[in-house]
């Protein structure tokens, strides 16, 4: 048993204000939720003002024949990943970050795992609440700082208390958001030919289907990866595919196929503007819906990889409602002086070591299953395995090559090539015998008698 794990057997996890949602244990599943209640969170994912913006870009550029190609094969591409990714989540009940403990990364590679999905998530969190607050300046006036900081104590305060409460908002903003879209687009196209919009001419300059499939199936893959830290609440495995399959028609038929028709008929990819422009007060709960039942799930995946990070790296089990409220400070704070949008390209680069990370799992976790097995051992009980390999090397080296992958080969969509380039490596390494871990810790159960205690009360 190392130094760290006899440290953290006699550390209390920390009492907090909000929800810990099992943030290092299996979903227990009278803890689960069904159908209709997931299928609302899978929904609050499919519509954003960000996504017309993407149909408008590539309307500008190709026709709607092209378009719907594109749009087909980059959520056939999407589908494929959130499902295989999701649908282990869903069977284990773990979040993404816990997942990869044992499926490839041992308790370290984990480690990075987190802090690289927690800093990225924290960092577009910050973006779009920039975003959003540009968007409220624009629509009501008054400093953008202002508009930062009041979204960002709303949306902290909400993932505080964790999944329950985002679902309670989801009930409420996924309706009123479609509905409001529908009625503003419609009035807009309802003043043109609606054949001349479906048949016009790209006005801008010519994307093609590849580079368009790539720009669709690359802006979605890192919350594709981080399907589980959703599908662990599902309560079965075939509500994943239905919901997320069901989330992927609204969000490129529906959305980004209007988006790529406002695209011909505004001639530029601003068709945000223009929608809410006719829009007037309804415009104003459109932006504000858009951003909350977007940029919640920023925060809350990042809240668990900040506590699997400081679980293994300083042995200490934080309250994930606490994680989320520093973090959502730290977050609003740096949107509203402005610096993130500085940082957006060091984003997108740790945008593209993300897709390696769902390669791997989905290698280790249906291909290969060294690693992994004793996850299925376990599953029955409710339980987590008890030990757990430190480091596994080979993974890390994967990990890094595939990124190099992404990152450096122009041909393509990038989020795939690393995505594959890890399976693949992964798969071979796997068969060859080169997965050796090194060093075994023995879990503490993560203080479960007291998370149980916890959970249950916060969730009940």
């Amino acid at each position: 048993m190392t130094a760290n794990t006899r440290n953290a057997s006699t550390i209390k996890p920390q009492r907090a204000i909000g929800n810990d949602d099992f943030s290092l244990r299996r979903v227990p599943t009278d803890r689960r939720y069904g159908f209709w209640s997931m299928l609302l969170q899978w929904l609050s994912q499919s519509g954003s003002l960000s996504q017309f913006v993407l149909g408008a870009t590539i309307g500008m550029g190709m026709t709607f024949r092209d378009a719907f190609i594109a749009f087909t094969l980059g959520g056939v591409i999407l589908e494929i990943v959130i499902f295989l990714i999701g649908y282990a989540g869903q069977r284990e009940g773990l979040s993404m970050t816990m997942l990869t403990r044992f499926t490839g990364f041992g308790r370290n590679g984990s480690a990075l795992v987190s802090l690289i999905i927690a800093v990225s998530l924290i960092g577009w969190f910050g973006v779009q609440n920039g975003i959003f607050a540009t968007s409220m300046q624009e629509l009501a006036g008054g400093p953008v700082w202002l508009w930062c900081v009041l979204a960002g104590i709303v949306l902290t305060f909400l993932v505080v208390f964790g999944f329950k409460y985002m679902m309670w908002l989801a009930r409420i903003a996924v309706p009123l958001f479609f509905g409001l879209i529908a009625w503003s687009v419609i009035s807009t196209l309802a003043q043109h030919d609606f054949a001349e919009l479906f048949t016009g001419e790209p006005t801008g300059p010519e994307i093609t289907i590849p580079a368009a499939a790539t720009i669709i199936a690359g802006g979605f893959m890192t919350g594709a990866i981080v399907a589980p830290d959703m599908t662990r609440f599902n309560r079965k495995g075939w509500h994943v595919v239905i919901q997320s399959s069901t989330s992927l028609v609204v969000s490129e038929y529906l959305v980004g196929l209007t988006g790529v028709v406002l695209g011909h008929l505004a001639g530029t990819s601003d068709v945000a503007g223009i929608v809410l422009s006719t829009s007037g007060a309804i415009g104003l709960i459109i932006v504000i819906l858009a951003t909350v039942k977007i940029n919640d799930w920023n925060l809350y995946s990042s809240s668990l990889g900040v506590v699997n990070f400081a679980r293994t790296v300083f042995g200490r089990r934080i309250h994930r409602g606490f994680v989320t409220l520093i973090i959502g400070i730290l977050g609003t704070v740096l949107s509203a002086i402005g610096i993130l949008d500085h940082f957006k390209e060091f984003l997108s680069v740790l945008g593209v070591a993300i897709p390696p990370i769902g390669g791997i799992i989905v290698a280790e976790y249906y291909l290969v299953r060294k690693l992994s097995a004793p996850l299925l051992r376990t599953r029955a009980d409710g339980a987590l395995p008890r030990t757990m390999p430190v480091w596994v090397p080979a993974t890390l080296v994967i990990w890094v090559i595939s990124f190099l992958v992404g990152f450096f080969v122009d041909w393509g969509i990038p989020a795939i090539n690393s995505l594959l380039t890890a399976l693949i490596l992964y798969t071979i390494c796997g068969h060859l015998g080169l997965l050796r871990s090194y060093g075994t810790v023995v879990l503490d159960e993560d203080a479960s008698a007291s998370s149980t205690a916890d959970d249950t009360k916060e969730n009940a």
